[in-house]
């Protein structure tokens, strides 16, 4: 629904509850709803309203949840929220513009259960009268910009269960009282300025299951004991002067006790002159980098060991909150949308949707896959967000979309050398995946709507979400998760085996489609034939032709001239290739390597069969390719 909500609204004087969320509602919320006095539940959450939050709200004495989020309201939280107490039990005002503090009376209503301002801009220092929400079970106040030091009154709210404070500017300690929140399962305190000792006494915490203290100023040795036996790397990461278990990436704890200065040097100098080695090091690869600069065009760079810091509130201002003229698209696990963040830059936000079962597990799964690898074919991982309930990846944006709309939009029409210089680039990146990482990756999921093309229509490879690690010697695995079909080998979409070589099945299917601008879904394949045995026919029976399978732009006339000619060579020797790759059986495929090499011969061929050659090689196309 759009629109505004009208202000006679105001005259269902018997209404008890009034459910509007998630429309598309705009314009300010009208203060005739304060004339509803028997309303116990206002939900306007997840549209477009503006204004301020009216005071007329305050009237509502029976109301007991007011739920207002994803909105983009401003100005500050009325103070007379306080005296809704008897009533109110939930207030969800998160993903807003509000600014200010924190009302002093918002403390008063002693009967809150879950409270989450998060995502807004409150500014000001947390009161040490939260310690009055004595039955409160959710308190989310991240992503604002809360100052000073955690109230050590949080501690005796014990039926607390979930309690985030992320990226504020908080600083001092983590408070000891924290022990007594025996009820707590989930504590968010990352991205602050917190200081001193992680409380040895949190091992009391037995129900704690989500930790996260990274990206603070944290010191001293993690807990062992209690649930910190069940917390990774990732729950500390960015508190430099931590130590602990080695399982947990950082250096161990070293006695306390003093020891002479001569005994120190030991552990001195060899530190020295590690960073000097380490210094020569970088200093090496840099120069060697810069000598090289064809090799270094598709080699893996050294990792990214700080992401830029975007939080959600910044994602939301950068896609207009998340405005559908934003909507790049939609895929299995939620959507993309265009952002410019504040610096200027565009960049892509992949929004999971964590309703869908599965989205948390395919956001782990890209954050782990591409914060590890790096080569100039592959969707690059600008940042992360991750909270509560929210998570997206913020990645580099491609100007000119996905191949898929590339083919099949009237806007575009790309000839034979831009497409094999795409597939040439998918190759090379799926070669590096599976050949040139120290563990084999594999996609699991290429089709053209995972391949990106940047303002030079250079293709990157994009969405891990369903990636699959080849581990510890292991050339296959078995997986419950599919792929898409039509692009998905036998054995994967059969028995679930994953492969390298399920990847280059899904690659030769990429390669016909690409050459054809026929899915491998489309209706005209019935019964045996598909669109592999379809592009094998027009290759072996003697009265069929290339022709007839090709994207006709790509052979614009009948005429048997030199380049009609060429151009049905080179389109049948890509077309032998994709069948290559798209053996039946595993072992009869041919590996990424070789389609590598053979794509480069193709189009080496091409050029130099080119009438006149040299208008071909100088073109920007060409140039291109190494």
């Amino acid at each position: 629904m759009r629109g505004n909500i009208p202000i006679g609204i105001g005259n269902l004087s018997s209404l008890v509850a009034l459910e509007l969320g998630y429309n598309q509602l705009s314009g300010s919320i009208p203060t005739s709803v304060g004339r509803l006095g028997d309303l116990q539940g206002l939900n306007l959450g997840g549209n477009k309203l503006q204004g301020y939050i009216p005071y007329q709200l305050c009237q509502l004495d029976n109301l007991a949840y007011l739920y207002l989020g994803s909105n983009q309201l401003s100005g500050s939280i009325p103070s007379c929220l306080g005296n809704l107490a008897p009533s109110l039990r939930s207030l969800s005002l998160e993903f807003n513009l509000l600014t200010s503090t924190i009302p002093s009376s918002l403390w008063k209503l002693t009967y809150l259960l879950h409270l989450n301002v998060s995502s807004n801009s409150l500014i000001g220092p947390l009161s040490q009268d939260i310690g009055n929400l004595k039955v409160v079970l959710e308190v989310d106040l991240s992503n604002n910009h809360l100052s000073g030091v955690i109230p050590s009154t949080i501690g005796p709210l014990r039926d607390l269960v979930n309690l985030s404070l992320a990226n504020n500017n908080l600083e001092g300690p983590i408070p000891s009282s924290f022990h007594y929140l025996l009820s707590l399962q989930l504590l968010n305190l990352s991205r602050n300025n917190l200081s001193g000792v992680i409380p040895k006494s949190l091992e009391a915490l037995s129900l704690l299951k989500h930790l996260d203290l990274s990206f603070n100023r944290l010191q001293g040795e993690i807990p062992t004991g209690g649930p910190f036996q069940n917390f990774y790397a990732q729950s500390f990461v960015s508190n430099n002067a931590l130590c602990g278990a080695p399982r947990l990436h950082f250096p161990p704890c070293k006695n306390t006790t003093l020891e002479p200065n001569w005994k120190k040097a030991k552990y001195i100098i060899p530190g020295i002159i590690s960073v000097i080695l380490l210094v020569a090091s970088i200093s090496m690869f840099v120069l060697r980098r810069k000598g090289n600069v064809e090799v270094a065009g598709e080699a893996t760079s050294l990792p990214q060991l700080l992401w830029r810091r975007i939080s959600h509130l910044e994602l939301l201002r950068a896609t207009n909150g998340f405005n559908e003229n934003n909507l790049l698209g939609s895929g299995g696990f939620g959507s993309v949308y265009k952002g410019t963040l504040s610096d200027g830059i565009d960049v892509a936000v992949k929004v999971f949707s964590l309703q869908l079962e599965g989205a948390f597990r395919s956001f782990d799964r890209e954050c782990e896959m591409l914060s590890n690898i790096r080569h100039r074919n592959l969707i690059k991982i600008i940042s992360c967000c991750s909270e509560l309930d929210f998570k997206a990846l913020v990645l580099n944006y491609m100007p000119n979309g996905s191949l898929e709309k590339c083919l099949y939009s009237q806007d575009y029409s790309l000839n034979i050398l831009q497409r094999m210089n795409i597939m040439i680039d998918v190759a090379v990146a799926v070669e590096y995946l599976h050949h040139g990482y120290s563990v084999p990756i594999v996609h699991c999921d290429l089709k053209p709507n995972n391949i990106l093309l940047d303002d030079d229509m250079v293709a990157h490879v994009a969405d891990f979400g369903i990636a699959k690690l080849l581990g510890g010697g292991d050339s296959i695995i078995q997986t419950m998760t599919l792929a898409t079909v039509g692009y998905m080998a036998p054995e994967y979409g059969l028995e679930g085996m994953v492969s390298i070589r399920g990847d280059v099945y899904s690659f030769g299917i990429l390669v016909m489609e690409t050459f054809t601008r026929r899915k491998p879904t489309c209706e005209m394949f019935v019964g045996e034939m598909n669109l592999k045995q379809w592009i094998a026919n027009s290759l072996v029976l003697p009265d069929a032709m290339i022709d007839e399978v090709v994207d006709a732009s790509l052979l614009c006339t009948q005429q048997e001239d030199d380049d009609h000619v060429r151009k049905r060579d080179c389109l049948s020797s890509i077309m032998r290739l994709a069948l290559a790759c798209c053996a039946e059986s595993p072992e009869e495929r041919i590996n990424m390597e070789e389609a590598v090499a053979t794509l480069k011969k193709i189009k080496i061929k091409f050029l130099k069969d080119a009438a006149p050659a040299a208008a071909q090689i100088n073109s920007p196309l060409v140039q291109r390719f190494n």
